[in-house]
């Protein structure tokens, strides 16, 4: 079957039709969460709360006037983002189908599913795993002359960071599945590409962890290594069979 075509006009008018979708499935998400901004900002600090000495005192600051209203509004935001994921991904995937065959558009809705799945999995697993391990290493150094001081908008950049890059990390298996079903990738071309992919991993673990922080670096790069092989093998049973080359020999012919 045929993709198919629409016009320039058609394809910009389809993006702003998919953009206001979005975007309003965002501002519904937005309003729910700020009803509960403050016990969603308490649940955020959970992990770095557990993770202080016991002589600390378990609170945030705010250096400006506007700081802390801010913060709320951002982590609302956020959380209204995360409730937004199944619409966000379903509009995305949706502008993209026209461009697809009709045998590949049925795998539409499990993509945006399993996408929503591993987002926010992805998430889950940076608050519940590495949060606690992390906060526990970075509170590990206050002593009698040293005292975690950290601003609201500091830990909120810190935290959100690291979520979000988890949430979009964890996304690599799905990628793949789709690349392999369009026959973009190939198993045997992600394994050559391992080395190249470990340097990248490791590149985009930096550009996604707040400052020079080796230690969050690398625990986002570990399940970005595993994620990368998982995905190898996807694609391996699910993406388009490889055509292999068959050496056809010629034999010569014999006189008899």
């Amino acid at each position: 079957m045929s993709v198919d075509k629409m016009p320039f006009t058609e394809h910009l008018e389809e993006l702003r039709k998919r953009l206001i979708y979005i975007a309003v499935a965002i501002g519904i998400g937005f309003l729910i969460s700020y009803a509960f901004k403050e016990k969603l900002f308490e649940i955020l600090m959970k992990p770095w709360i557990e993770a202080l000495p016991q002589n600390q005192g378990a609170k945030l600051i705010y250096t400006a006037p506007h700081e802390a209203f801010f913060t709320y509004l951002k982590v609302s935001f956020i959380a209204g983002c995360g409730l937004s994921v199944p619409v966000v991904v379903y509009q995305i995937w949706s502008f993209i189908a026209p461009g697809l065959y009709e045998h590949e558009r049925r795998y539409i809705i499990p993509i945006v599913f399993f996408s929503s799945f591993f987002f926010v999995g992805g998430a889950l697993f940076g608050y519940f795993l590495v949060f606690p391990i992390g906060f526990q290493f970075f509170t590990s150094f206050a002593n009698d002359y040293i005292t975690p001081m950290i601003s609201t908008r500091e830990f909120l950049t810190f935290s959100m960071r690291l979520l979000l890059g988890f949430g979009f990390v964890f996304e690599l298996p799905i990628f793949a599945f789709f690349l392999g079903k369009l026959g973009l990738v190939t198993a045997s071309f992600l394994r050559r590409q391992r080395k190249i992919a470990i340097v990248v991993i490791f590149i985009i673990a930096a550009a996604l962890t707040p400052g020079p922080d080796v230690f969050s670096q690398f625990m986002m790069a570990a399940p970005l290594l595993i994620l990368y092989e998982a995905s190898v093998w996807i694609v391996h049973f699910f993406g388009r069979k490889e055509k292999k080359e068959e050496a056809v020999e010629e034999q010569p012919d014999t006189v008899t």
